[in-house]
């Protein structure tokens, strides 16, 4: 049934057997709208250490596998509200001209499947749009993410709306209905860590095989944290993500180069990433650094720092936290490496 009203696609209407506000720009995580006026209920409300404008963070999963879900199933209507807008998307899709064959026969078996309580296996119908149960539940509906560049991926959660009692789970078919750990992985999306700047010493001009030192202000390691959000009557749903540094790795942009430790990870030691250079320490070895064996002939080698950060979510129902994918953020600085003059007498 679901693959026939995604065919058909209630033509020119709304509701289209896609997310809800595909195409139109109105589905964002803020709930779908159209030229009815009417608004899915369920906003995915962010808060926290989180980009603006609804955008992605800065964040990058270090599981290659790993990704945000592309869309889900959230809150959209109240019975009435639903009746209205769904009524009335089925009689403009009715009358709307070449409406026959295959696609008239979806969209009349749809509308019995809302009024006549026509259903099928593992799907009831209902009882003119379950008016009598408004207030004690909603119609649920397909939500994309707009920060999900895969069309195809964005718009495949096309299951028709359907029904969920104020406080019970989402029927087991909807696998992608919105739980904490759906609004976990959100959070983690939008996430938006401080800067990787390191410190140096020289710092940014240094010598052949002089030990570069390389630090990070201790002002990095607070943890951080991004919420996500749903609450509508009768059902709340909340996330929270937390981030903690773990080690700084460094590439220093060139193979003729030796980082210290030789893997180039400096661990966080005592609250700290490497350790800030002094006066007296210029025959020591760094804890976190770089030797640079060549000179960059009057350019630059792009050395890279990656901080890569612990990432845990805890939410509504879920009493210890969960591990997710580690998180990295980058950062390039150009390095000038000169040779060491010196002067035979």
């Amino acid at each position: 049934m679901t693959l026939v009203f995604s065919a058909s696609a209630l033509a020119g209407t709304a509701y289209a057997g896609k997310p809800v506000g595909s195409g139109n720009g109105g589905s964002k995580e803020e709930g779908g709208s159209d030229e009815t006026g009417i608004y899915a209920a369920a906003q995915v409300h962010y808060s926290g250490s989180v980009a603006k404008s609804g955008g992605s963070g800065n964040v990058k999963s270090t599981d290659v596998n790993w990704d945000p879900p592309p869309c889900w199933y959230a809150p959209y209507l109240g019975a009435k509200d639903f009746k209205e807008k769904m009524s009335g998307d089925i009689k403009r899709a009715k009358n709307t001209p070449g409406m026959a064959g295959h696609a008239g026969a979806a969209i009349n078996e749809m509308q019995r499947h809302y009024e006549d309580d026509y259903g099928w296996t593992d799907t009831p119908g209902y009882k003119d749009y379950n008016v009598d149960k408004d207030g004690d539940g909603m119609f649920w509906a397909g939500v994309e993410n707009p920060n999900e560049p895969d069309y195809l991926e964005r718009t495949s959660c096309t299951d028709l709306p359907f029904w969920v009692d104020n406080g019970e789970p989402p029927p087991p078919q909807h696998e992608e209905a919105i739980t904490p750990e759906i609004l976990a992985a959100l959070a983690y999306q939008h996430m938006e860590l401080p800067g990787t700047k390191v410190t140096l010493a020289p710092e940014a001009t240094t010598k052949v095989n002089l030990p570069t030192w390389a630090w990070l202000d201790k002002a990095v390691f607070d943890d951080v944290t991004a919420t996500a959000a749903i609450d509508v009557p009768g059902f709340h749903l909340e996330a929270t993500t937390t981030a903690t540094p773990k080690s700084l790795t460094l590439d220093p942009g060139t193979k003729d180069a030796t980082t210290i430790p030789a893997d180039g990870e400096c661990p966080i030691v005592d609250g700290r990433i490497g350790e800030p250079y002094a006066k007296g320490k210029s025959k020591e070895t760094p804890p976190c650094g770089i030797t640079y064996r060549r000179s960059s002939g009057g350019d630059t080698y792009p050395l890279k720092a990656s901080l890569t950060w612990e990432i845990n979510w805890q939410g509504t129902g879920q009493a210890a936290p969960v591990g997710m994918p580690n998180g990295t953020i980058e950062a390039v600085q150009d390095i000038t490496v000169e040779e060491i003059q010196s002067i035979n007498r």
